[in-house]
């Protein structure tokens, strides 16, 4: 119990064409990463409203364990539109409940007992949300206390799956949240706006992730490309796995699969190798399902 895997940032609602499913990047990563076993926390803010209710309801049945402060503003929607390929579209509500997550005591116990954390840009829109990320992250602990593993194998993970939405990012934050993560995870998209911002487009995109590693002295970079395949590169080593083709129903929560799955494998004392390869097959099955929170088949989860 010592050990949580959390996510920590938005909890919403994902308004999509055939009805509302329950959204936001870090639920649907600790979601993922407890299927693998793991003591998860799903940790945001809703408001004392309906949706608020529902999301409590629907996180209980999916078994996720969830710290949700009920707060005086509305729970968060998102109206997603799906392109024809399937890639979803956001147009994200602002002034709602998990821009104001606040810190308290009980966020505080959680983090300096939490062995791995996911956090983005998105729910670092509003400050106190960003306090409250920040406070989190300076409050765990960096090493673990298990006796008898070396300190490197017991550090703990402040994973930035960066997500840039819209205009709800600057450099501000994204430098700050390199600062303090030690893995990031980027979509190819996303590298092209960061390489721009750092004056980096004249070098090609595998030097840019290099760049990115040095500078911020980080363990991992995860970089994903689509249907391209997916790249993890860290401190003397690449990882490349291709995308499989499969039959896509929708690619909301793949991404976020992808994260949870890796860092659960790295967690349970994979390779780099096996972590991406299982990750890698983990989206593929969640863009052949409607929604982000589809439970995984036994095989992919052993």
């Amino acid at each position: 119990m010592n050990n949580y895997v959390v996510g920590l940032g938005e909890a919403l609602w994902d308004c999509l064409p055939e009805g509302r499913k329950i959204g936001g990047a870090p639920a649907n990563f600790a979601f993922h990463a407890g299927q693998f076993g793991f003591n998860t926390i799903a940790i945001s803010a809703i408001g004392k409203d309906e949706l608020g209710d529902e999301i409590i309801e629907k996180f209980q049945e999916n078994n996720l364990r969830h710290h949700l402060e009920r707060v005086d503003f509305p729970t968060g929607t998102v109206q997603v539109k799906l392109d024809d390929k399937g890639i979803p579209q956001y147009d994200i509500c602002e002034g709602v409940a998990w821009d104001n997550i606040p810190w308290t005591d009980e966020i505080a116990l959680i983090a300096r007992k939490t062995r791995a954390v996911c956090f983005g840009s998105l729910a670092q829109r509003n400050t106190v949300s960003r306090e409250t990320i920040k406070r989190f992250l300076a409050t765990m602990p960096r090493i673990t206390a298990d006796i008898g593993s070396s300190a490197s194998s017991m550090e703990t993970l402040r994973i930035f799956d960066i997500n840039l939405r819209q205009h709800f990012y600057n450099r501000e934050i994204i430098e700050e949240s390199l600062r303090q993560c030690n893995i990031l995870k980027i979509n190819d998209e996303e590298l092209e706006l960061i390489a721009e911002m750092y004056g980096l487009k004249a070098i090609s995109s595998e030097d840019q992730c290099w760049v990115l590693l040095s500078k911020w002295n980080l363990k991992m970079l995860i970089l994903t490309c689509g249907t391209d395949g997916s790249y993890v590169y860290s401190p003397g080593q690449v990882s490349f796995v291709p995308t499989p083709m499969v039959e896509v129903a929708d690619t909301v929560g793949a991404g976020d699969s992808f994260t949870g799955s890796f860092v659960a494998s790295i967690l349970k004392g994979r390779t780099i190798r096996e972590a991406h390869e299982t990750a890698v097959k983990v989206s593929a099955f969640v863009c052949t399902q409607n929604g982000a929170m589809p439970i995984l088949p036994e095989e992919l989860k052993n």
